[in-house]
Formats: structure tokens, sequence, C-alpha cells
């Protein structure tokens, strides 16, 4: 088996954003020689995710309101009394989840139609990573 790790640094300039990643994850598989596996794509911070969805501003604006209902940011969370203030950010990274794992096809990032690799931040404007790694034959 055959592997390829990349990694992609963040600084968001919000607190919370979305960031478009499919073309890095397709150009990482690309550059890796793999023709049949798979390809984890995994945020290395508590306070982020990954997640595959259609790139429309609408659904992201209700995946933002969902995030907000479920995890509001403001309340006094627990995690605040450390001296921390983005217990909700914790949260959020829960519900979306940090990773994903995407199917390789002859050579090719096997997304459908509508499909789109996204990087969400819930915690931002400081430096985070994100690794992309790349497995099969």
């Amino acid at each position: 088996m055959k592997t390829l790790t990349e990694y992609l640094t963040f600084q968001t300039r919000q607190r919370r954003e979305l960031v478009r990643i499919t073309d890095s994850v397709a150009e990482a598989v690309r550059k890796s020689g793999i023709q049949e596996g798979m390809v984890l794509v995994s945020a290395m911070h508590i306070t982020a995710g990954v997640f595959v969805n259609d790139d429309e501003p609408g659904l992201h604006e209700d995946i933002w309101e969902w995030l907000q209902q479920l995890a509001p940011a403001g309340p006094d969370y627990r995690h605040h009394r450390t001296g921390e203030d983005n217990g909700d950010a914790h949260l959020k990274s829960l519900l979306i989840h940090h990773q994903v794992i995407l199917p390789i096809t002859s050579g090719k990032l096997d997304l459908g139609p509508w499909q789109q690799v996204f990087y969400a931040e819930f915690d931002g404007q400081r430096r985070k990573r994100l690794v992309i790694k790349v497995m099969g034959e």
C-alpha cells in the first residue's frame, strides 16, 4: 500500500468560517498516484470540523443556523470557567465531526455530482492545521 500525507494550514479572518477544500484534496490524490483507495481528511484541532455537502450559500447559512441553535455562542458553558470562551466551538465540532473518509477510484477523488469537501472553523483567527492522508494502490 502507498500513502501520501499533506497538511493544510488555515488562519481564518473570522472566528467562524467555512472553507471549500475539495480542490486541495483532489490535488493530493492526483499527486499521490494512487489509483484505488481512500483519503482521510481530518481537522487537527478540537474546535474545527470537516464535512461533505453541497456548495450552496443558502445551505451554508442553514448549517450555521442549525449549529447555532444546537450549540449557541455565548452561554455560560462550564468550559468557560477555565478562562476560555469557546465552549460552543467544541460542541459544534462534535456535531459536524472532525474528519471524513472519501473514496479514490481510477486515480481520482470519487464524489457525487454535488458533493464538495469543507473545512469548518468554529474558533478561528489563529493558525490551525488539517491533515490529508491518501492511502491505497
